[in-house]
């Protein structure tokens, strides 16, 4: 979930960062692709149609699903990717080939909303069917496209990081080791989706306390249904039907969606996880004290289920930059540090205090490890990181030591993107560029924008 950006300043942002200098887009969820889902200042954001709508009792009003035409990729590059589907389907199904003609419907940007106002996430989504069962139409997320900036924010700065402290991420991104991660909030999945189709060695458990968003994003934005499971801890489908096999076969055997509120499935799992993201916004536009308060159980729980030597926590928070710090015990060199709200700064210091802060120790130091902020451009989102890693004393770093560090993530990170898909404070962002599986999609060639 994003803050709130005036339409104006965000289309005028727009125009000035983005039609400097005509280029060649490559990623289909750039920033420039915006007006297609997001309104313009003559197209109400409010044109899409409604294909999910329902009620929930889980503190997040009304959730539906807009949908929204997409120009891209073009019609000419479907016929590449029917052929691809077809090729999957022969390969796991011999013999039977003449069944598995598919033929592409279409694309569409798909928005997950509560209660009408707030935008929880957005995926791009193709749909397809067989032509030997016509009437069956599959969706599929298309998990290249990252549509949000904090999303691109949130994945290249956690993988930057972690690549950049002790953990060999391209053992994992080859698959030639386990990487675990955990996703707090699960919105339309195209966050957890997007790794696991990226890093081989991938295990993600996402946690989603809404059952009617998990419904919305399975049924309505394309995400696979098989990666569902029970409250006993079994695959609610005992296995994947044909087209979901033929779609995610070797991705969604590696996904965990599980129904729980995140501090019980917090307390009550056992596993060590390389990496964490959070990004748990209600319906309100509120990140709920407990996942936040240092006080709380789910913090303390969750540190200690964070790797002790490289393990990164990255959450997704609203910018509250306008907001006075009337706070007289907070000291001048952290508000210096940290030129942001009260709010974010608490949380931000929550984070820190508990995963690195003196009562933890990696590699035989105490109170050892990095913390830092990043603003995310054209939406009001902060990414916060906290990394286990790099041999620092703990806290949060200064301008010039944060530039320098990023500087060795750019550097070091065999992920980093080629290009930025847009531009933030001293933050390698944009799409990675990282062992690419067959891509379902069609082309990622757009021609330059005018």
């Amino acid at each position: 979930m994003w803050g709130r950006a005036g339409l104006s300043w965000r289309w005028n942002m727009r125009r000035r960062l983005c039609t400097v200098v005509p280029r060649r887009i490559e990623d289909e969820g750039d920033w420039f692709y915006s007006s297609e889902w997001w309104g313009s200042d003559t197209e109400s954001e409010f044109n899409g149609n409604n294909v999910f709508r329902s009620v929930s009792d889980k503190g997040n009003g009304v959730v539906s699903v807009l949908a929204y035409p997409s120009s891209r990729p073009n019609k000419l590059y479907w016929p590449e990717t029917e052929k691809l589907l077809h090729q999957r389907y022969a390969e796991m199904h011999p013999g039977y080939e003449h069944n598995g003609q598919f033929r592409i419907l279409g694309y569409q940007w798909r928005v997950l909303r509560f209660n009408d106002t707030t935008r929880q996430s957005t995926a791009k989504v193709m749909a397809a069917y067989r032509e030997s069962e016509p009437g069956s139409i599959c969706l599929m997320q298309q998990a290249d496209c990252l549509a949000i900036p904090y999303t691109k924010s949130m994945v290249s700065l956690g993988l930057s990081t972690i690549a950049s402290s002790s953990y060999d991420l391209m053992a994992a991104v080859h698959g030639k080791k386990r990487m675990r991660i955990l996703c707090i909030g699960h919105g339309g999945g195209s966050l957890p989706l997007f790794l696991a189709s990226k890093i081989q060695g991938a295990v993600i458990h996402v946690v989603e306390i809404d059952p009617i968003v998990i419904s919305a994003s399975v049924q309505a934005m394309g995400f696979p249904a098989f990666s569902v499971m029970t409250p006993s801890g079994e695959r609610a489908l005992s296995k994947p039907d044909t087209i979901d096999d033929i779609m995610w076969k070797g991705i969604h055997e590696r996904l965990y969606l599980y129904e729980s509120d995140a501090e019980k499935f917090v307390l009550e799992n056992k596993d060590l996880y390389d990496i964490i993201f959070i990004d748990a916004y209600d319906g309100d536009d509120i990140f709920p004290n407990k996942l936040w308060d240092p006080h709380s159980r789910f913090l303390k729980s969750l540190s200690n289920q964070l790797h002790p030597k490289h393990g990164t926590v990255v959450v997704n928070l609203h910018a509250d930059t306008g907001t006075s710090n009337p706070n007289e015990s907070i000291s001048y060199f952290y508000q210096r540090l940290l030129p942001m709200g009260k709010y974010v700064y608490r949380i931000c210091k929550a984070y820190k205090d508990v995963l690195i802060g003196k009562d933890q120790t990696c590699n035989r130091k105490t109170g050892c490890g990095l913390g830092f902020a990043i603003s995310v451009p054209w939406v009001c989102n902060t990414s916060l990181v906290v990394c286990r890693g790099f041999g620092l004393d703990s806290g949060f770093v200064n301008k010039d030591e944060k530039n320098a560090i990023l500087t060795k993530i750019r550097t070091d990170d065999p992920c980093r993107p080629k290009r930025a898909a847009y531009r933030g404070e001293a933050a390698p962002l944009g799409r990675l560029t990282v062992a690419k599986p067959p891509h379902w999609g069609g082309s990622t060639t757009a021609e330059p924008p005018h």
